[in-house]
């Protein structure tokens, strides 16, 4: 969920870092990102997290993924409202986001609590985008991989996947058959995100192959 783009690659404006000579006694002078900070505390916790699932502790992990979706939406909300965007954030952000479905999905497909084919859907189709921008860095041609609505609403269900389940097992409720429709909605959003992007990353290699 990266909060800004600029010059084509997605990011947030430094603000933070002072990106001109500040004038008075405080030149020079580094403030602290607090949205940063946040992203940092949510990476952070994915260990933690996927420890309660291995250890059994469901309410633990439960209410620290709580946790870990609300600083999501408040480190957004602070870097926007406070005109606190930076380049770091914009990276942070996504792989905090990235690094805990992952790890969760895995944490609970390892505990039987997901069925394996989800979780190999939902990794794949990350590491897939992955290595498609790191291809067109090597190939120094940076691609913007502008999140679309479908790689939007992806995220929802995935969040959503796992929440569910987590609270389930948390608080011993059935959440069939909810949890096979999310599943569903994770499935054919995470087929067309993929999709998405792969046709925008062609398309982009392909005018600059043409372009020369």
């Amino acid at each position: 969920m990266a909060r800004v783009a600029r010059k084509g690659i997605l990011c947030r404006q430094l603000a933070g870092w002072p990106s001109e000579r500040a004038a008075g006694p405080a030149a020079g002078a580094l403030r602290v990102n607090v949205p940063n900070l946040i992203t940092l505390g949510r990476i952070l916790l994915v260990p933690v997290i996927v420890w309660a699932i291995a250890a059994h502790q469901m309410t633990i992990a439960c209410v620290l993924f709580l946790i870990a979706g609300l600083s999501d939406a408040v480190d957004g909300f602070l870097a926007k409202r406070f005109g606190m965007q930076s380049e770091l954030g914009a990276m942070l952000d996504p792989l905090a986001d990235k690094a805990l479905l992952v790890s969760i999905y895995v944490a609970l497909a390892i505990m039987m609590k997901l069925p394996g084919w989800i979780v190999i859907l939902v990794v794949s189709r990350d590491i897939i985008i992955v290595t498609a921008v790191i291809v067109s860095w090597l190939f120094d041609r940076p691609i913007a991989m502008k999140p679309h609505m479908v790689s939007k609403l992806n995220t929802v269900a995935q969040v959503a996947l796992a929440g569910l389940v987590l609270a389930s097992l948390a608080f011993g409720f059935t959440i069939r058959p909810l949890d096979l429709i999310l599943m569903g909605f994770v499935a054919v959003l995470s087929l067309l995100s993929v999709g998405f992007y792969l046709v925008e990353w062609v398309r982009h290699m392909s005018e600059l192959e043409q372009g020369g």
